[in-house]
């Protein structure tokens, strides 16, 4: 059950970094590229790539979900102590994804469409630019916090348990 448990643990793993890695890296700049604006307007292409960071925030809840729960089952099943910086680690990252799903999000997309609604007049344009600016920068900042969590998570998830340190006494009796 614990090898089992183990590679669930891995398994999510590799799908968090993987996606961490693909949306930082790949996604998300295309929908700001050449390519993209021959393509699509600016704000088509800020209100497409809201709706890819939205689905990148479930991906995230649920693997930071799916990881707290392996880690708890595991520690449930071994019985060896539960991982204080790993659940630290795990906890902080789910925070950090929640913030950016429900309090940065919502606001970044008021502001986008303050931003390009024909309705709005030139000084709330200017001061939602300024500020959406500000939360993009924040929620960026955000996701590069969240790159080394998730490696960190990575290795500690995937380093070898000593076996030898919980074996009972009565094992190596003669």
């Amino acid at each position: 059950m614990l090898g089992f448990l183990r590679l669930i643990g891995i398994l999510n793993a590799a799908v968090w970094v993987g996606s961490v890695f693909f949306f930082t890296f790949a996604a998300a700049p295309a929908f700001f590229s050449k390519d993209m604006e021959a393509i699509l307007p600016r704000s088509h292409a800020g209100a497409a790539a809201q709706v890819l960071i939205y689905r990148y925030f479930i991906v995230q809840q649920w693997c930071a979900g799916i990881a707290l729960a392996q880690l708890i089952a595991e520690w449930l099943y071994s019985g060896r102590p539960l991982k204080r910086l790993t659940l630290m680690l795990l906890m902080g990252l789910f925070l950090l994804n929640l913030l950016g799903a429900y309090v940065l999000l919502p606001r970044m997309k008021e502001l986008h469409l303050k931003r390009y609604s024909p309705q709005t007049t030139i000084e709330v344009k200017m001061s939602a630019a300024r500020s959406f600016r500000i939360l993009h920068a924040t929620s960026s900042i955000i996701n590069l916090l969240v790159i080394p969590g998730v490696l960190v998570y990575l290795w500690q998830v995937t380093k070898p348990v000593n076996p030898a340190r919980f074996t009972s006494l009565t094992r190596f009796t003669v």
